[in-house]
């Protein structure tokens, strides 16, 4: 494919997108070129002060930016609550939910707030939730999408339904992969159940190949860095790529009018490690419906949330099947 970059982006004027992380990394960067392309910007972010910088080193970046700071705690379900009710009462109906932020490797099994494992309640869970807080309304902006961060790591990755929260047993890169897998499995699920219902909203999943990004640190500084954590540093310090090229899949996803609902987008070089962004295909064990459908059902018992959609024929909403 022709070379895509950042001055393809089409103006996004009257939009008003939801960037999960954008304090740094590709989350940052997505926020930048959005803002930059008209987008009115919900930064969410953990940490006020983070957010706070954040907030003025894009504007002095895009002096007019049209810029709201968010406080966002994926690990807290009752912050994801928080933050969705604000988010609705303040935007009315935002229209690009870009689920960004994560946490990667984390060597000893930690906890998030309501108790799941940290990588698969902030990574997977939190998303979910958010999403599935936002849609009401999503589904009342014609054309909107919902683009969701994976990783390579997914193609490693398998779901441990009899183990999800890896009490019995937990690896930094086990748990990582599988909450990668489960972003991957989410955003295609979430594609399929809205054109079941005949809904105009587009869910694609992205990944960034290898960006040295502040995402590859955060994770294994909570705990001992084992060889392997080691190893996986000093792999993406060599060959990754910047921040601002790994978010160029977020950006192609969130703004191209080519991007497909239940498209799987990544770098098109070798491995996909690194590259122009490009429709990709996803690990065999993301396309099965059946482990996608388990899932999204644990995923609501987990979280108590009921994604609740439109009957297009009337515009009301309802909780449906899920």
């Amino acid at each position: 494919m022709v070379k895509w970059t950042t001055a393809d982006i089409p103006l996004q004027t009257g939009k008003t997108a939801v960037v999960t992380g954008a304090n740094s990394g590709i989350g940052f960067h997505t926020a930048l070129e959005l803002a930059r392309a008209g987008a009115r910007v919900v930064v969410a972010v953990r940490d006020e002060v983070k957010g706070k910088d954040a907030i003025r080193r894009l504007q002095a970046e895009v002096p007019n930016a049209n810029l709201h700071l968010g406080l966002l705690d994926l690990a807290d379900l009752g912050s994801v609550h928080r933050f969705a009710g604000q988010v609705l009462d303040s935007t009315g109906s935002p229209n690009l939910p870009v689920n960004s932020a994560g946490v990667m490797g984390v060597p000893q099994r930690l906890t998030t707030r309501d108790g799941f494992e940290l990588q698969f309640g902030t990574n997977h869970l939190g998303h979910f939730a958010l999403t599935g807080l936002l849609l009401p309304g999503l589904l009342t902006r014609p054309g909107a999408r919902v683009v969701t961060v994976s990783s390579l790591a997914h193609e490693q990755g398998r779901i441990h339904f009899g183990d999800l929260q890896g009490e019995q047993s937990y690896g930094p890169w086990t748990a990582y992969s599988q909450s990668k897998l489960a972003n991957l499995l989410f955003a295609l699920e979430l594609d399929r159940r809205a054109r079941t219902r005949g809904l105009d909203l587009l869910s694609v999943a992205v990944h960034p190949g290898v960006s040295a990004t502040k995402l590859q640190i955060a994770g294994p500084r909570l705990g001992h860095q084992g060889f392997r954590t080691r190893c996986r540093l000093f792999f993406v310090r060599r060959i990754g790529q910047s921040a601002a090229h790994g978010a160029l899949p977020s950006l192609y996803a969130a703004t191209t009018p080519e991007v497909v609902g239940g498209g799987f987008y990544g770098p098109n070089g070798p491995g996909q490690l690194r590259g122009n962004p490009t429709r990709v295909l996803p690990a065999s064990g993301a396309l099965d419906e059946q482990i996608a459908q388990r899932l999204w059902e644990i995923s609501e018992r987990l979280t108590d949330i009921r994604f609740q959609w439109m009957d297009p024929s009337r515009g009301t909403f309802g909780p449906g099947d899920g």
